[in-house]
C-alpha cells in the first residue's frame, strides 16, 4: 500500500505553515500507561525552555495514526512530528513525506543508539531515517511464585525447558502453564531474529524490493508446528484461551505461569505482582543447540515530516534532543518498561541511586537482548506492505491453531499471498531505489 503519493510533496511544501512557527504537533498512537508518560515528556519540554511548544496528539493506536496522518498529509495539515510503528518503515521510506532524521540533525552521534534499534530504521548506507523512541524488545517473564510450587526451581532458558517446566505445572493443577499470543511479531519475528532466520530473501528486503518471503521453510516454520502441539497437550494457551482473552492479563493474574511478552508489559506484571507473587525476567527462549542473535527492537519511532518552516523544524529539533537526554530516557523506561535507545543509558542508570531497582530491570537485558551477534537477516524488516502482510499471516495461522489446516499447509500460503503483496508493492515503486 502506497500511504504517501510522491506527487502530493510539492502542494504540501507551498502550503503547510504554522499560524504560530514554534509551536508543533506530535502525533502518537499510544494509550494506557504509556500515554500517561509520553505525556509527562511533552509537560516536561515545555517546562524547561520557552522557545518552542509541542502539542502531543493522541490518536490511539498506530493504525489508526496512519490513517489520520495520510489524510492530514493529502490536506495539507499534517503534524511536523509523527509516531509510526516498527512496520511501516518501508513505507515511510519511500513516501517522500519525511525528512530523514539524520540530515535534519547532522551532529548527533547516532552511533550511540543501540545497535538492534538503529539497524531496523536506517537505510542500506546506514543513514538514520527516523529516531528510535519507545523501545520494546521480546522478553520471558515466569511467575516464580507458582514455578516453585510446581517443582521448577531453575527459570527455564531454551524451549526444551520451558515444555519440561509445563509439564511440571499442568501435573501440579495448572491450567495454563505458558501464554503466547501467536502473533508475528512475538512468535515469528521476533524468533526468527534471535534464531538468525531470515524472513524473506534479499536479507528481509533490505537489498532490493525483489525479495520473497522464505519462513515456511526456516525453524520458525518448525517452532509454529510445536506450538500447536504443545496448545494440544494443554501446556500452551494462546490469547483466545485465557479467561480475559489477553495474555497479558492471563499473566499479570496469576492465571499463567510463563509468558513471552513484550518489555514494555514489565510494569504492568510488577504492579499486578506487587504483593502477591515473585516475578523473573530473562532474554526469550531459544531452542538448544541454536547460536543466540540480537532480537528486534519493536515499538516505534518518530519521523519529521517535510512541509514545514524553519522555526517548527528547530522546535522539532529541540524536541528530539530532549527526547534523547538520558535522564529522559531513564523516566520514561521507569514508567513504561520500554527499553532506552541510547547505551550511555545504561551508565546513567549504573551510577543512579535507583540502579538496582526493579523498574530497570528490562534495561539491561532488553538492551543485552537488541545488542547480540548479527547477521544481514537480524537488522530489521524492510518487506513492502508488511502491516497487510501481518494481517495476512495471523489469518492463516489462526486456520492451523483451530485445526483447519496444517501449520506448514498455513505457512505456505501466507507465502503466497504475501508474495502477490510484494509484487504489487515492487510495481507501485518501478524504478524507485531502496534509500
Amino acid at each position: 500500500m502506497k500511504f504517501f503519493t510522491l506527487t502530493a510533496t510539492a502542494a504540501l511544501l507551498a502550503g503547510a505553515v504554522s499560524a504560530h512557527a514554534a509551536n508543533i504537533e506530535f502525533w502518537y498512537g499510544n494509550t494506557g500507561p504509556v500515554e500517561v508518560a509520553i505525556r509527562a515528556q511533552c509537560d516536561a519540554f515545555n517546562a524547561a525552555q520557552a522557545d518552542h511548544k509541542v502539542n502531543c496528539v493522541g490518536q490511539g493506536n498506530y493504525e489508526v495514526l496512519m490513517q489520520k496522518a495520510i489524510a492530514a498529509y493529502r490536506a495539507k495539515n499534517a503534524p511536523i512530528l509523527l509516531q509510526v510503528l516498527d512496520a511501516g518503515t518501508l513505507d515511510m521510506m519511500l513516501s517522500d513525506a519525511v525528512v530523514p532524521v539524520q540530515d535534519e540533525l547532522p551532529d548527533v552521534k547516532w552511533d550511540s543508539y543501540i545497535a538492534g534499534a538503529r539497524t531496523y530504521y536506517e537505510t542500506s548506507k546506514g543513514k538514520l531515517f527516523a529516531q528510535p523512541y519507545n523501545a520494546s524488545t521480546l522478553l520471558f517473564y515466569t511467575n516464580k511464585t507458582e514455578l516453585e510450587k510446581a517443582g521448577v526451581t531453575k527459570t527455564p532458558q531454551t524451549w526444551e525447558e520451558i515444555i519440561e517446566a509445563a509439564r511440571k505445572l499442568k501435573a501440579n493443577g495448572s491450567a495454563c502453564p505458558f501464554v503466547t499470543n501467536a502473533e508475528p511479531w512475538i512468535v515469528f519475528e521476533q524468533f526468527s531474529a534471535r534464531h538468525g532466520q531470515p524472513i524473506a530473501s534479499k536479507h528481509n528486503g533490505y537489498d532490493g524490493l525483489d525479495a520473497e518471503y522464505v519462513f515456511n521453510k526456516t525453524l520458525a516454520a518448525k517452532h509454529l508446528a510445536n506450538l500447536v502441539d504443545w496448545r494440544n497437550e494443554g501446556l500452551v494457551r494462546l490469547n483466545a484461551d485465557t479467561k480475559g482473552g489477553n495474555l497479558v492479563a492471563a499473566f499479570s493474574s496469576g492465571e499463567c505461569a510463563m509468558i513471552e511478552a513484550s518489555s514494555g508489559s514489565y510494569s504492568t506484571f510488577t504492579k499486578a505482582f506487587e504483593g502477591k507473587y515473585e516475578i523473573t525476567v530473562a532474554m526469550a527462549p531459544m531452542y538448544a543447540g541454536e547460536k543466540r542473535h540480537n532480537t528486534f527492537v519493536g515499538g516505534a519511532s518518530v519521523y519529521i515530516m517535510k512541509g514545514h518552516d524553519k522555526a517548527e523544524v528547530d522546535g522539532a529539533k529541540a524536541f528530539l534532543n530532549f527526547l534523547r537526554q538520558p535522564a529522559q530516557q531513564m523516566t520514561f523506561s521507569a514508567a513504561t518498561g520500554y527499553v532506552p535507545v541510547t547505551n550511555d543509558v545504561l551508565d546513567a542508570i549504573a551510577k543512579s541511586p535507583d540502579a538496582k531497582s526493579p523498574k530497570f530491570a528490562t534495561a539491561a537485558i532488553g538492551i543485552g537482548s537488541m545488542s547480540e551477534p548479527a547477521t544481514p537477516d537480524t537488522r530489521g524488516i524492510r518487506l513492502g506492505s508488511y502491516i497487510q502482510f501481518r494481517q495476512i499471516w495471523t489469518e492463516e495461522t489462526q486456520k492451523a491453531f483451530s485445526g483447519q489446516q496444517t501449520m506448514q499447509v498455513a505457512l505456505d500460503k501466507a507465502k503466497t499471498r504475501g508474495d502477490e503483496l510484494l509484487r504489487r508493492f515492487q510495481q507501485t515503486y518501478k524504478g524507485v531505489e531502496l534509500p
